[in-house]
């Protein structure tokens, strides 16, 4: 609605309406449906249809399959409670301006909690509220903003997607016409008189306003549609200059045709339209050639253990599950696949999916969704399908997690999509204005130059497609990043924290000693079936050293994050963890690492953990030290205080004794201060201080620690190349400002030549996709020559 009046029929609201309830209206006039939402306090007005004149009834039509709950269900990525989360394929997404709008669903429908755009692939991913938002309406949504999703039943079950040939037929059209048009205006480009020439001049004028009709009214279409749609969404997007220049110039030269005052400008029309469509065709074929999407293969190196038809255990990446696998899944794991749970009490956390952190059991028999984490000891799942890498790594990069850790970079991108359109408008009427004035001629193409050269796609897919290749190359080096933004964070921090155990010592290596009373056959069952659910490292370490044993089902079991673990099989109790934990007065007579046994409340005795630290450690920490404060933070005691001493630099920090909860404070405090944190820790006791960080690294051994609180995941095996990873997350900001000066520079040349009317519509839109491709180009070149220098 605007001032209280219909979109499409002017009539007046308040006369005019017949009210559905109290969130939707119909305009008695023409039918038309809105939705009534409230954005800001302001209240907004929604046009649920798909074209002005519409009746609800037409639009619902075209999705009343979208009713259907078994294809829903097929569509549908997640359906727990009352969120859905469903990836549709969107074949309109062509420029920054879409990603923006896109990703700003939200504002528009506040039952969308998230949505997320991958430009490479075309499609969107939305979380919302099925209670409030259908599937359908949210598809109608999309439809009524330019937007409409391509869904194939067929396509999705098989992973397909559609093939879209449109901009090839448009493109076709569009240079017939152009080649034609040119070869009619040769007599008014050369001035050629005589009588042949002079009779049928009016023909060919005809002609190429008939020629230029197609090109217009199909061809162009898309550029009307969404500049159509964007206004009546109350959206500027960056097709509006375009459309409104194209406009401009076709009913300039209809009038000079039908009034027989001049030949027009339809070369200038067709020739645009042309070079418009030819610089997306080969702007999608430079992103698809230059795409950076990380696939499975790619994928950072989290494990998950299998059980095999023997009954025995194995460690196997994610990639390589398979249907009808039997999986083991431990407390605090995250479920890979959907499944069906088999054996065990399931607390499933879906907030890393939702971002809602309420818990939901359930019982044997039951389906379980991938992106769910174990909250209550280990359970058995059986695969319903395979693991797709690129749906965990949506649900890592979910914004729900970090709202608080959004980035400048992304936001000057937001900012240039959002706002260029209105500067370049003021300036194309500047321009034109001053022109009307002093030579009229030149006005019609100075207005439609300024409006196509300056359009902000360069400057807007420089960050993009520096931080997609910048991903890709970590990714081979085995850095995993959780998204663009990451980088940006990487290469402000000064500070850097360290975890002990698990992070700078090697778990594989550790040496164990066990000292007290000897386990009986049933205790040690019990502890070995008790260290199966969790993935504590010096819990992975004991467990893997333990005699083999028939695994017994716990009636309960409980982590207690920092102290330990307690477990209960039948009447027998076993607790283990520190010596407070498990009632034993606290041990001072070695200063090692320990982890205490006791059963039945009677202690028992300890495991004594000797450390062997990460290969490259002294030179890592030593080249850190130039640049950044270096801390450890340990939850150990100090027994280790003298080799680190001796192995780290001088100026190291070393805190021991630090709960959970004492390393986050420690973070906290630190950032109040000033400091830009990075924390480097084994992704599970460090939860709370890896989400506090600016910057959270979790280090992974093949273990399916995987956790919404961290930024990235790092390969154990590259832990000594650390430096260099944030060396050359610096690299990448530069090669940004590098972009946006050119691209700058580029504008403003353009600029000058287009208002100063030397600039001609045709080869302003030949400049236009060459100013991006050029960007990408360079971009691209410049991260991969720093790339090459990672080991």
């Amino acid at each position: 609605m605007g001032n209280d009046t219909c979109f499409h029929c002017g009539l007046d609201a308040t006369s005019s309406t017949i009210v559905f309830d109290d969130k939707s209206f119909c305009c008695n006039g023409c039918k038309t449906v809105y939705e009534i939402f409230s954005v800001n306090d302001l209240t907004c007005y929604y046009d649920l249809q798909q074209a002005p004149g519409a009746t609800p009834k037409d639009v619902e039509g075209k999705y009343n399959f979208l009713d259907n709950v078994k294809i829903v269900e097929q569509l549908l990525e997640f359906n727990n409670d009352n969120t859905q989360i469903v990836t549709l394929y969107i074949p309109h997404i062509h420029c920054s301006s879409c990603i923006w709008i896109l990703e700003n669903l939200n504002k528009l429908n506040l039952s969308i909690s998230t949505s997320i755009v991958n430009f490479g692939k075309k499609n969107v991913r939305v979380t919302f509220n099925s209670k409030s938002l259908t599937l359908k309406n949210l598809v109608i949504l999309l439809s009524s903003i330019g937007y409409e999703p391509f869904i194939s039943l067929d396509d999705y079950s098989v992973g397909k997607k559609h093939v879209d040939r449109s901009l090839i037929y448009k493109l076709g059209i569009a240079g017939f016409a152009f080649g034609n048009v040119m070869f009619l205006s040769f007599p008014e480009y050369f001035q050629v008189d005589g009588f042949w020439i002079e009779k049928y001049k009016q023909l060919f004028r005809w002609l190429m306003f008939f020629f230029s009709l197609p090109v217009v009214f199909y061809s162009a279409q898309d550029y009307f549609i969404s500049a159509f749609k964007g206004l009546r969404s109350k959206i500027l997007n960056i097709d509006v200059p375009i459309a409104l220049g194209v406009l401009v110039l076709f009913v300039r030269s209809s009038a000079e045709i039908i009034f027989d005052t001049g030949s027009g400008f339809f070369d200038s029309l067709t020739g645009l339209i042309f070079f418009l469509l030819l610089g997306k065709f080969f702007q999608q074929k430079t992103y698809a050639f230059l795409s950076f999407e990380r696939d499975y293969k790619s994928y950072f190196p989290i494990g998950i253990t299998k059980i095999t038809s023997e009954g025995t255990e194995e460690s196997i990446q994610v990639y390589d599950i398979e249907k009808g696998d039997r999986l083991l899944i431990r407390n605090e794991e995250l479920i890979p696949v959907d499944c069906i749970l088999i054996k065990g009490t399931a607390r499933i956390d879906y907030s890393f999916v939702t971002g809602e952190s309420k818990t939901v059991s359930k019982q044997s028999g039951d389906k379980l969704f991938a992106g769910g984490k174990q909250l209550d000891g280990s359970i058995e799942v059986d695969v319903l399908k395979s693991v797709e890498q690129s749906y965990l790594t949506q649900l890592w990069s979910n914004d729900v997690f970090k709202k608080d850790k959004e980035l400048s970079f992304t936001n000057i991108t937001n900012s240039i999509s959002k706002r260029f359109t209105i500067v370049i408008l003021l300036i194309a009427l500047i321009a034109t204005s001053f022109w009307l004035l002093t030579d009229s001629s030149k006005a019609l193409n100075v207005f439609t130059s300024v409006l196509i050269i300056a359009c902000p796609c360069a400057i807007a897919l420089s960050a993009p497609f520096t931080f997609g290749n910048i991903l890709r190359i970590l990714g081979k080096k085995k850095f995993y990043l959780k998204n663009a933004s990451v980088i940006e964070q990487l290469a402000k921090i000064n500070t850097i924290i360290f975890d002990k155990t698990g992070t700078i010592t090697a778990n594989k290596e550790t040496a164990i000693n066990y000292e007290g009373s000897k386990l009986s056959l049933d205790e040690e069952t019990l502890l070995k079936s008790t260290l199966r659910g969790s993935n504590h490292p010096l819990s992975r370490s004991l467990y893997n050293i333990l005699n083999k044993h028939d695994i017994l089902t716990l009636d309960t079991y409980e982590e207690f994050s920092g102290k330990g673990i307690e477990a209960k099989h039948k009447n027998h109790n076993i607790k283990l963890g520190s010596a407070s934990f498990v009632g034993h007065r606290s041990d001072t007579s070695t200063l090692n690492t320990t982890v205490h046994v006791s059963t039945n409340n009677k202690y028992k005795g300890k495991f004594t953990f000797y450390n062997a630290y990460r290969k490259g450690i002294s030179q890592l920490f030593n080249t850190l030290k130039k640049e950044y404060d270096l801390v450890i933070l340990s939850g150990d005691n100090a027994g280790e205080r003298d080799n680190l001493t001796k192995l780290l630099p001088t100026k190291t920090k070393l805190l021991f004794n630090q709960k959970p909860e004492d390393k986050l404070e420690y973070i906290k405090y630190h950032q109040n201060e000033g400091a830009n944190v990075l924390m480097v820790g084994d992704g599970l006791n460090d939860a709370g201080a890896l989400a506090q960080s600016n910057v959270g690294i979790a280090i992974s051994e093949n273990v399916n620690v995987f956790s919404p609180a961290c930024d990235a995941i790092l390969d154990a095996s590259k832990f000594n190349q650390l430096f260099n990873y944030i060396k050359i997350s610096k690299s990448a900001i530069n090669i940004i400002k590098w972009s946006f000066l050119l691209s700058f520079i580029y504008n403003s040349i353009g600029l000058y030549f287009a208002v100063t009317g030397q600039l001609a519509p045709v080869v302003a839109a030949i400049l236009m996709p060459l100013s991006s491709i050029s960007i990408v180009v360079f971009t691209t070149v410049a991260t991969n020559m720093v790339g090459r220098k990672l080991k």
